[in-house]
């Protein structure tokens, strides 16, 4: 019998999540996101449920980029990284990708290198982030080499914010006025709001805007959900066990749950060999029969156990929602000290996906 964990991903609810993009940014161009698998929704099912909708897709690795191409998605696509060395440069411009530039060596080896056809660049400003980019000292000279390059069909600047889910903090109105003030006197198309920013930050739109999370239906802002996303994947299992414990008896590895009383328990077939995040604390919730009810004891590698007090009717092969269609991943994440991002990206091979 096939363990009965899945995750259902709802394409109709993509479609709607990018088409909320295009309304909350509709001067801009869209950039679809879908690095890491699609954050572990598919690489390929969202790229060809989006494909004719977006005006380029990101990724993050050069063999994501030729999946797309050799699976035959035309339209531009970006890689946020950049290319590694100089034969993913070659490649890059065979398979005709934007790519961006973010430091020197990718510099030079653009200067030194003959390509198949010109390339078009993002290039990226460090404004405040301090993980990739240019100095806002440095961007000037890097933009005037590229312009000089037979190799160059575009520049296209670029940042990335930092702190957009939190917009109280200042740090993104102080990330664009170093952008803007030092950009403006050069040419060229802007790029610089990621999903946060789409939703909260018009000042961020310009040219190019990045939707990623959002695409998922996860709420990019830290302090509010977004009732006009729908969630995407849903995570499935099904009630495998019912246990009739007595009061004092002790759940699960280490026994860090007892019970209060005499009780049933349930155990559900999904752990942290699926991805279900290990750390998800006592009291996180789970949907048996659209009804919620707590985690107990630890998490397992192949299985987890509920607190049943409030479903005595339970059976085996009832259904569980671990996350999605009723019951947010923000939520569980918050509950398992993580965030949405890693619990959509962690899902093993193990766990089925089927596309709806």
């Amino acid at each position: 019998m096939t363990r009965p964990v899945w995750a259902e991903i709802n394409l109709q609810a993509l479609q709607a999540n990018f088409q909320r993009s295009c309304q909350a940014a509709p001067f801009s161009c869209q950039v679809a996101v879908i690095k890491a698998d699609a954050y572990g929704h598919g690489l390929l099912p969202v790229a060809h449920a989006l494909d004719t909708f977006v005006d380029a897709f990101a990724v993050a690795r050069l063999d994501e980029a030729r999946q797309l191409r050799e699976q035959g998605i035309q339209s531009a696509i970006l890689l946020l990284e950049g290319f590694f060395s100089r034969a993913e440069l070659l490649l890059a411009a065979e398979l005709n990708l934007a790519t961006v530039v973010h430091q020197e060596a990718q510099l030079k080896a653009l200067e030194e290198s003959t390509l198949v056809r010109p390339v078009r660049v993002w290039l990226k400003m460090n404004s405040g982030m301090n993980r990739l980019g240019w100095l806002p000292s440095e961007v000037a000279s890097v933009w005037r080499r590229l312009q000089a390059l037979d190799s160059v069909s575009e520049v296209i600047l670029m940042t990335h914010l930092a702190s957009a889910d939190i917009p109280s903090s200042g740090q993104t109105d102080a990330q664009l006025d170093c952008f803007e003030s030092t950009c403006e006197a050069l040419s060229g198309q802007r790029s610089v709001a990621n999903s946060a920013a789409i939703l909260t930050c018009p000042r961020a739109h310009a040219d190019w805007v990045r939707p990623g999370l959002m695409l998922y239906g996860v709420a990019p802002l830290q302090a509010a959900m977004e009732p006009s996303l729908q969630p995407v994947m849903t995570l499935r299992s099904r009630l495998m066990a019912v246990q009739h414990c007595r009061a004092g008896e002790r759940i699960g590895y280490g026994g860090d749950w007892c019970c209060p009383e005499d009780m049933p328990v349930g155990i559900i077939a999904i752990g942290y060999g699926d991805g279900y995040p290990r750390h998800a604390a006592a009291a996180t919730p789970v949907l048996l029969n659209q009804q919620r009810v707590p985690l107990i004891g630890r998490v397992s590698m192949d299985m987890i156990s509920v607190d049943l007090r409030s479903q005595p009717l339970a059976q085996v092969g009832d259904e569980v929602v671990l996350w999605g269609k009723g019951l947010a991943v923000e939520e569980v994440a918050r509950h398992a000290g993580s965030i949405a991002y890693e619990l959509l990206c962690q899902l093993t091979k193990r766990v089925k996906k089927v596309w709806l």
